[in-house]
């Protein structure tokens, strides 16, 4: 019988939720000759940005890949300053570029946050494939965009039907952070009570 103050076990933290310890994060395609047909593009590239931020404060990898970037110009300022190198890819999936998955594996990492565009073609496709992997796949929904609406959502609501979750770049933030009271979670902070760009 337990004592009447005994402190009662810690409930285990879902897997549903991200952890900075298991999880990458995918910049898709956010390219100079595709970005300004997006709907809602600054925003889409605001929250991006913050999911940067937020993953090089808590230690969260990530990477980013350019479609046929000879075509489609490279990726967009700020966001090409936080890769080192941006893999190239012909096919709209990024599992073309399978280097950057099998080193993350080879790290234990089981969750991958995918955001950038098209939502209905490379995006969508890489996600589907990733699920395919035995990946666990988060799709954060206002840093992802498309140039039509009925393809954006659509797309969506497929990529939710197949198994992947869908969430929001705050939501990613406070989920990789997982507890105030640290200096991280005052970058954190910051992060989520910024502004948001005017479209």
């Amino acid at each position: 019988m337990s004592e009447p103050n005994a402190k009662s076990p810690a409930l285990p933290r879902s897997p549903e939720l991200l952890s900075a310890r298991e999880s990458a994060l995918l910049v898709v395609d956010v390219q100079e000759k595709l970005i300004g047909g997006i709907r809602n593009h600054r925003s889409v590239v605001w929250n991006i940005r913050r999911l940067l931020d937020g993953a090089r404060t808590l230690a969260v990898p990530f990477a980013g890949t350019e479609q046929y970037p000879q075509g489609l110009g490279g990726t967009i300022a700020p966001l090409a300053d936080y890769f080192e190198s941006l893999p190239e890819k012909l096919m709209f999936s990024c599992r073309e570029c399978e280097t950057i998955f099998r080193q993350w594996s080879d790290r234990g990492i089981r969750q991958i946050l995918v955001v950038g565009i098209e939502t209905h073609v490379c995006l969508a496709q890489t996600v589907f494939d990733l699920l395919a992997a035995g990946f666990q796949v988060y799709v954060a929904v206002d840093a992802v965009g498309a140039r039509g609406e009925i393809d954006h959502e659509t797309a969506l609501r497929r990529i939710d039907s197949c198994g992947a979750t869908l969430t929001t770049t705050e939501a990613a933030l406070f989920e990789w952070c997982e507890k105030a009271g640290s200096p991280e979670f005052k970058i954190i902070s910051q992060l989520v009570r910024e502004d948001p760009p005017s479209e």
